[in-house]
């Protein structure tokens, strides 16, 4: 294990996860439909959690939760441009139409977090001792959430834009309605929603 490199992972998912909580503040502001809005609620609510339990590892591994890296200092950009880009659409088009950019730079988020938390996952396996014990249990506690995060998010954005394109649109998603938390789950949501109509 590159201790350097699992330390620059760690910072970078904890400064996203920071920059999640901005992006669902900015999302919130978005929100037109009041079931999203419910939805986006719970998930700030669990990124705040999730960035308590990074800080948590940080101090487990001997890490200062503060330090700046240059991968980090990237991340944080793309988190402040998620959040610019929410607050262009709210100055310039409709409140729909923000609320549909809302949850493209919800889901563009959420990916990244996917991906932070399995590569955490899997570096928790190759570790030991204490620093071991703790990262697998932020992940048990964790990574199901971001699971939900993203595939209910993508079902969001895309029945919002069926909705948008003036088609039947499912609100909430079959991956709402159906309570996903696999890709596998979600796969089979999104073809179960002609049923649904």
């Amino acid at each position: 294990m590159e201790k350097a490199q699992l330390a620059e992972l760690v910072l970078q998912s904890l400064e996203h996860e920071r920059g999640g909580v901005k992006v669902y503040q900015a999302a919130l502001e978005c929100a037109v439909n009041e079931e999203l809005r419910e939805e986006w609620e719970k998930y700030l609510e669990e990124t705040r959690t999730h960035v308590e339990r990074l800080e948590r590892v940080c101090a487990t591994l001997g890490l200062d939760a503060e330090d700046q890296t240059p991968g980090r200092a990237i991340v944080k950009d793309m988190g402040t441009a998620l959040v610019r880009t929410m607050q262009k659409a709210l100055e310039t088009g409709t409140q729909e139409a923000a609320e549909l950019v809302a949850c493209e730079c919800v889901v563009i988020a959420e990916t990244k977090d996917h991906l932070d938390w399995d590569l955490l996952k899997l570096a928790a396996e190759k570790l030991s001792g204490k620093a071991a014990k703790e990262l697998r249990a932020a992940c048990e506690e964790v990574c199901e959430e971001e699971s939900e995060h993203l595939f209910h998010s993508k079902g969001w954005c895309r029945e919002l834009w069926i909705k948008s394109l003036g088609m039947k649109a499912v609100l909430p998603p079959p991956e709402e309605q159906k309570d996903v938390k696999t890709a596998i789950g979600a796969a089979r949501a999104e073809q179960s929603r002609d049923e649904m109509k």
